[in-house]
C-alpha cells in the first residue's frame, strides 16, 4: 500500500495507465502529455553533453597515468605502503594522502619563486 499519495501522475498515453491508477490513487489527476516529464530528461542531457568529452583516454600518456594511479590506491589499500597505518580502516586511505601531502609539500619560503624547475 501506498504511504505517500500523490496529487498528480504523469504518463505517457498507453491504454493501461487510467484502470491502474484509479485503483491504486483514485485521488490523483492523471496527467498524460507528451513531454511533461521533459524537465527530467533534459537536465539528463546536459549531464551527458558534459561528460560525453571526457569520455576514453585520448593519449597512452594518459592511460598510463590512471593505470599507475590505480595502481598505487590499491597498494594503498592493501597496505604496501606505510601509510596510514595508525588510522582505523575505513580512515586508513585519507590519512595517507594526508601524510603525503604534508611529506611532498613544498615549503612557504619558496612557494612564490620563479626559479622552480618545471
Amino acid at each position: 500500500m501506498l504511504k505517500v499519495t500523490p496529487v498528480e501522475v504523469v504518463t505517457d498515453a498507453a491504454p493501461v495507465y487510467p484502470a491502474v491508477l484509479d485503483d491504486l490513487v483514485p485521488s490523483a489527476r492523471h496527467h498524460v502529455e507528451q513531454y511533461a516529464n521533459n524537465p527530467i530528461e533534459a537536465d539528463h542531457g546536459q549531464l551527458k553533453h558534459r561528460l560525453r568529452p571526457m569520455r576514453g583516454l585520448r593519449t597512452d600518456r594518459t592511460a598510463q597515468v590512471i593505470i599507475a594511479g590505480h595502481a598505487f590506491m590499491q597498494n594503498l589499500r592493501r597496505g604496501h605502503y606505510e601509510l596510514g597505518h595508525e588510522a582505523p580502516p575505513t580512515l586508513c586511505v585519507a590519512a595517507a594522502f594526508t601524510e603525503l601531502a604534508r611529506t611532498i609539500s613544498i615549503p612557504t619560503g619558496i612557494r612564490g619563486s620563479t626559479c622552480l624547475p618545471t
